[in-house]
């Protein structure tokens, strides 16, 4: 369940009193890092990316990618203390978003909220674990499909790609740490092989169980 829906169905009266919906435009930055020491959001609508980058080369890692029912930011809310990611909007998005103080109320007197929490803080630590591993174990090819096979959605017969879709080639090689000219490289060699096809900016599988085969064994 969504942690937007816990929130809904358990924490409405939290909601009306202190919540309030924000909008952000597509390409700017939802908060900065000094702000989500005060404020803390649930995505409503559209997709966010929450990166790193280092300013004296402008070179980016995305972290991970925030959709529908997603929290922002954990690590401040735990801590207290600044984190240095960005946090911007791939598309037009729309926001919930509260004080993080409340947040902690609700960590440490809301039972049913608790149950979603901690199970999405370690989804979030799973996910920087791969990552890692993912850059310093698979070459960028595997780091490709491995970004592909874990955004396949099925849509009755088709398979689609969730979040990743018509996203550009630049925030692609980002995901995976590269540049790209070299993720160009890669996706050229998935379709060659017949496994996808590109238009545009959208990828579509042709072939996923040969596809899949590409992933390493774990």
């Amino acid at each position: 369940m969504y942690a937007l829906e816990v929130i809904q169905q358990e924490l409405h009266e939290d909601i009306a009193r202190f919540g309030r919906v924000s909008f952000v435009k597509k390409g700017e930055v939802l908060m900065r890092p000094e702000e989500c020491l005060e404020h803390f959001f649930v995505l409503l609508e559209g997709r966010v990316k929450i990166s790193q980058i280092n300013f004296e080369n402008g070179k980016e890692q995305i972290l991970y990618l925030l959709s529908k029912g997603d929290m922002y930011d954990v690590v401040s809310l735990l801590d207290g203390k600044m984190h240095e990611n960005m946090a911007m909007a791939l598309d037009d998005v729309k926001l919930l978003v509260f004080p993080i103080e409340l947040f902690r109320e609700w960590i440490e007197t809301k039972p049913s909220f608790n149950k979603l929490f901690f199970p999405y803080v370690a989804k979030q630590l799973r996910e920087m674990e791969n990552l890692a591993s993912d850059l310093s174990l698979y070459d960028t090819t595997t780091r490709l499909v491995k970004l592909i096979a874990k955004n396949i959605e099925k849509e009755g017969d088709k398979q689609t790609l969730k979040l990743i879709n018509n996203l550009s080639h630049d925030e692609l090689a980002n995901l995976i740490g590269t540049v790209r000219k070299v993720l160009n490289r890669n996706l050229q060699s998935l379709k060659k092989e017949g496994l996808i096809d590109i238009k545009r900016k959208e990828i579509y599988i042709k072939d996923s169980q040969n596809l899949l085969e590409h992933l390493p064994l774990e």
